[in-house]
């Protein structure tokens, strides 16, 4: 029969959801025709409901019960289609049938899509590296690098491998490894990550950790092994099966002894099979599903939100996720009488227009938002890796950078005290000069996302601890933290930091639910209990590891997402009390003759669409 279903599918060209639903339309029609009495066909119409969805289940509860001794619900629901075929009841058996397939339809349509971010991250990897052996540069793979050789990366590549820069200064971009939004500054005796890119000056570097050693290579091992031990959710009806089978054989088997009436006892395992039931979890999550995209979040592991209404904790990546994720200009400051903080504003941005660095072109951006002016075209242009720029403006010598740039070109400075306190707040600091004269500084910070606060105030209210994990400095982390009242953070974390975080907390009972939208979240987003991705500036990568997405990074909806998986599950909690009640009652009536297999089947049938009509309501369900 299996082969058959197979070769069926074939000759239509279905297969998966698509053929569900064909299964599912043509039983539909054959069942009411069925149930009308119209006979097209010499046999009741409802045996093609029977074929194309009741011997599907009757298969899969023998294969089942036969090799592994697994009572599920279709244990049941083929002991009832048999039954009510072995009396002539066909109409009963392929109503139940029908439900059957509905209520598998709706649970494929929440079922996990497959993912690439695994494949994504082996793009990342580099494949070549540039060696220096015996004074001659070659390009090999990335894979023939050993401990010890001494390597040169240009601007724009992807480090090769882990190691130590042994000449050369530059500017690495990080966030891949810790989702800082800013390049870091790297000089002789820094240590550089495989997957990293450097931006802007060619250095010479040392081989520490290679091939499957290296950074990249743990980061992959990570996101494959991440979600191993995340626990499935299993149906509540399959849950309950091995009870549900026992008291309805019993009640059967009772029945038709002191009745001597084998269709009252047929009614009851009609009545009895758990369509209801099974149709409680994935209708309530479809109608929930519905509601979430409207609010801008796309659900992609269908019980993402069953796991969701157990979360305790929500962590957050800091950079992106609770902030912008992009440097803004918060403070200009002028130490001279020689220029007006505007005037030296200007300089600034003008001298950083040919800048690659993320800071210079803020500089740029928030100056002319701020002043509105034209900036003035540079006369001479420099970038010094890893130190500042060089610029020669209406005349003058600009210098943009940090101490370290204004010391080798003999300005002598002495940081004022609101840069240093800026510093220790996570800003980040570019001090200027004008024809050799320390001038001012420029401050730049990470901003808030308008609506953090109020976000992490309403999860307060819900009864969910925020917890702050970020690859970012201690003092930026502190910073935000304490504007946003969270009280746990973790500082510095590499992406095998934040899996520790997060098992130390779900060992302790505390499922965790984790928001971040680098590629470095990854491995936490499929180990949390549930993984939410920033959709919009996060990483592809991020959002395939990801359950839910935040389609515009809308953070301000999740206090709404947590609060809807709440009230999803308590509908599928009356669902099922509305079931099993009206099941019992149904029991009761078969017991003592009043309903038959055909009124029962229609009785079982009405419980199944309110129980659709209750889930329903979760569509249009807001918090008040």
């Amino acid at each position: 029969m299996r082969s058959l279903m197979e070769k069926l599918e074939h000759l239509l060209g279905l297969g998966g959801i698509k053929k569900d639903v064909v299964l599912l339309v043509l039983s539909g029609i054959a069942v009411l025709l069925s149930l009308f009495g119209v006979r097209p066909f010499p046999f009741d119409m409802a045996w093609v409901a029977i074929v194309l969805c009741g011997i599907p289940i009757i298969l899969e509860a023998a294969i089942g019960l036969v090799t592994a001794f697994d009572i599920k619900a279709d244990v049941l629901v083929s002991l009832a289609l048999i039954a009510s075929v072995a009396i002539g009841e066909d109409f009963a058996a392929g109503e139940v049938a029908f439900i059957m397939q509905l209520g598998a339809l709706l649970e494929e349509l929440t079922v996990a899509r497959a993912r690439a971010g695994i494949e994504k991250l082996v793009h990342l990897t580099p494949q070549t590296a540039r060696v220096l052996r015996d004074g001659q540069e070659r390009i090999l793979p990335a894979q023939q690098v050993q401990v010890g050789d001494l390597l040169r990366v240009l601007p724009g590549e992807s480090v090769p491998v882990d190691g130590v820069i042994v000449s050369g200064q530059t500017s690495i971009n990080q966030a891949v490894m810790t989702g800082e939004s800013l390049p870091v500054d790297k000089t002789v005796g820094d240590a550089v990550s495989s997957g990293t890119v450097n931006q802007f000056g060619a250095f010479e570097m040392r081989a520490s950790k290679v091939g499957e050693d290296s950074s990249i290579q743990r980061m992959i091992r990570l996101v494959q092994s991440a979600d191993a031990g995340k626990a499935k959710i299993v149906g509540l009806a399959d849950r309950w099966a091995t009870w549900i089978v026992v008291i309805a054989l019993s009640a059967a088997a009772l029945t038709w002894l002191i009745s001597g009436e084998i269709i009252r006892a047929v009614t009851i395992l009609v009545v009895f099979c758990p369509c209801a039931l099974v149709l409680a979890p994935p209708t309530a999550i479809m109608a929930a599903i519905g509601n979430a995209t409207k609010h801008g979040l796309l659900v992609r592991e269908g019980d993402a939100l069953e796991r969701l209404a157990q979360v305790k904790v929500v962590a957050f990546d800091k950079t992106g996720t609770l902030t912008y994720g992009t440097p803004e200009v918060v403070e200009a400051a002028s130490l001279t009488q020689a220029f007006s903080r505007e005037q030296l504003y200007r300089l600034a941005a003008s001298a950083e227009q040919l800048s690659e660095h993320p800071l210079g072109k803020a500089i740029v951006r928030c100056c002319r938002k701020e002043l509105g002016a034209e900036l003035a075209q540079p006369e001479s242009f420099r970038m010094l890796a890893g130190r500042g720029v060089q610029a020669r403006v209406e005349g003058k010598w600009i210098l943009a950078g940090n101490p370290e740039l204004l010391n080798e070109q003999g300005v002598a400075m002495t940081p004022p005290p609101a840069a240093e306190e800026a510093l220790q707040t996570g800003s980040t600091v570019t001090y200027l000069a004008v024809d050799g004269v320390f001038a001012g500084y420029i401050v730049l910070s990470d901003t808030l996302r308008r609506e953090s606060a109020d976000m992490i105030g309403a999860l307060h209210s819900l009864g969910v601890q925020p917890v702050l994990l970020t690859g970012d400095n201690e003092n930026a982390a502190r910073t935000i933290a304490g504007r946003l009242k969270i009280d746990a953070v973790q500082a510095n974390c590499l992406p095998e930091d934040k899996l520790k975080a997060i098992d130390r907390y779900q060992a302790a009972g505390q499922p965790v639910c984790m928001i971040g939208d680098g590629i470095n979240d990854a491995p936490a987003l499929k180990r949390a209990a549930v993984g939410i991705a920033m959709g919009g500036v996060g990483s592809d990568i991020a959002v395939d590891a990801a359950d839910i997405a935040l389609v515009d990074d809308e953070v301000k909806e999740l206090p709404h997402l947590i609060a809807l998986s709440k009230r999803m599950m308590t509908t599928i909690r009356w669902n099922m009390a509305f079931s099993m009640a009206l099941n019992f009652l149904a029991i009761v009536l078969a017991i003592i003759g009043t309903l038959n297999p055909v009124v029962g089947a229609l009785v079982h049938n009405a419980g199944s669409v309110l129980v659709i009509a209750n889930s329903a309501l979760l569509l249009k369900w807001k918090t008040t």
